[in-house]
């Protein structure tokens, strides 16, 4: 039986009521309960160890599930790095031909634009400068009047020697006129020899008395002339260094005016004497070589000149020797004093094989290049190179003409690896 206790006191052992409620019924259960059933706790395990089974075998199917996919992901990978060795699919690379041609073999230096004429223009006669023709940096051609120094006290100088020449000339006249009427004399034996001799002897030094005059006008008259200061060259001139109304002398150092001459203009350069023989054997041919000249970063052509000269000695502390070449510097393109690079042609090798310098691979063995076959496949070929310019390398042995050789990708490659061509490069010309 179950005992209920009154309302009025329920709510004050609510909590006692229900305990004694569980704990009667629970002794209610178990009275009637089969004797032979298993008591409560048995039960309560095996529904856990059932729990745990289940768990154990969704986490067993989940982990075969992760297993195939990583599985099936491996094998994909696997698929792919396998194609990428190119035992499926082609490589893809950058190719070109390799062509028979001529090759230019070229020596590089260093060279400084020399003028082949300088002059520095000085006064020949002391005196202040009356007039400045030219203008600073202008072009000038050899004869062309540049300045004038007052002329006047040398006309008055001309003046004083022409007088003396005269005077010196009517004495010789007149000691002419003697010896003349001496020798008539002579004749008609009215004098004696000795004064005809004597008188020839005085009309000889009149004459030296003339002819000494006769260089003092001159003198007068070229000191004259030498103040009309002319250009001695051609060239360009520079910045003056005296201006009108200064007083020059021909002692003064820096003179009125330098004189450049640019057209034609010459280059001097050194070049390792090792490759002095290729150049002397050029000249000997009577070949002409040509020489070009390029600025600081060797990227715009200032001119096209030919070897001139080269000097008689080699530089012992430095084993190179100086040439000089001559441009026609039509343009002016080239400045006395600029520094600039030096290209000289000194060989050029006719059908040559030449292969781009990217087509080159170099491993243990030596230098070698991969060529496409007509299956597609490369083939490594050992070659024997040459000399090289730029981006074009001779090919001495190993290739002929019309092999395609890969130029890009080839760090993908082996022997006998199928590739697909999918940029030919264009064929540069031979030499630079």
């Amino acid at each position: 039986m179950l005992y209920l206790p009154p309302s009025a006191s329920l709510a004050k052992g609510d909590a006692q009521a229900k305990l004694q409620f569980q704990h009667n019924t629970t002794n209610s259960m178990t009275s009637h309960a089969d004797p032979t059933s298993p008591p409560p706790h048995t039960i309560a395990a095996d529904s856990s160890r059932r729990k745990w089974k289940r768990r154990i075998a969704a986490l067993a199917i989940l982990l075969l599930a992760a297993g195939a996919i990583w599985f099936a992901t491996s094998g994909k990978s696997a698929v792919t790095d396998q194609r990428a060795d190119g035992q499926h699919s082609a490589v893809p690379v950058a190719a070109t031909a390799v062509r028979l041609g001529n090759f230019d073999i070229h020596l590089f230096a260093l060279g400084t634009v020399t003028p082949l004429n300088t002059a520095t223009v000085r006064a020949r006669v002391d005196g202040p400068l009356t007039r400045i023709a030219f203008k600073e940096g202008q072009f000038v051609k050899a004869g062309d009047l540049l300045a004038e120094i007052d002329p006047y006290p040398f006309q008055v100088q001309v003046s004083q020697a022409a007088g003396q020449l005269a005077r010196e000339q009517a004495l010789l006249e007149n000691a002419q006129a003697d010896l003349e009427r001496y020798r008539n004399l002579l004749e008609l034996d009215s004098i004696s020899p000795q004064m005809a001799d004597k008188q020839a002897s005085q009309v000889r030094q009149y004459q030296a008395t003339v002819q000494a005059a006769q260089g003092r006008f001159d003198d007068a008259n070229l000191q004259l002339a030498n103040t009309r200061i002319l250009a001695p060259i051609s060239g360009q001139v520079g910045l003056r260094q005296a201006d009108t109304g200064n007083l020059v002398r021909a002692s003064d150092a820096n003179g009125i005016v330098v004189i450049t001459q640019l057209q034609p203009v010459g280059v001097v350069f050194s070049i390792a004497e090792d490759d002095l023989p290729r150049v002397i054997k050029r000249l000997r041919s009577g070949r002409r070589i040509p020489v070009e000249a390029y600025d600081r970063a060797q990227k715009e052509k200032l001119g096209k000149g030919r070897l001139l000269a080269m000097d008689n000695r080699i530089d012992s502390a430095t084993g190179t020797l100086k040439l000089k070449a001559e441009f026609p510097n039509t343009d002016g393109a080239l400045f006395a004093n600029q520094f600039v690079n030096v290209k000289m042609l000194i060989e050029t090798r006719a059908k040559a094989i030449l292969a781009p310098t990217a087509a080159l691979q170099r491993g243990a063995a030596g230098t070698f290049v991969y060529v496409v076959k007509d299956d597609g496949t490369v083939d490594v070929t050992p070659v024997k190179t040459g000399p090289a310019q730029g981006d074009i390398t001779v090919i001495e042995e190993g290739l002929s003409a019309g092999a395609v050789v890969v130029t890009d990708g080839a760090d993908r490659l082996r022997e006998g690896v199928k590739v697909e061509i999918v940029a030919r490069e264009p064929h540069t010309s031979g030499g630079i």
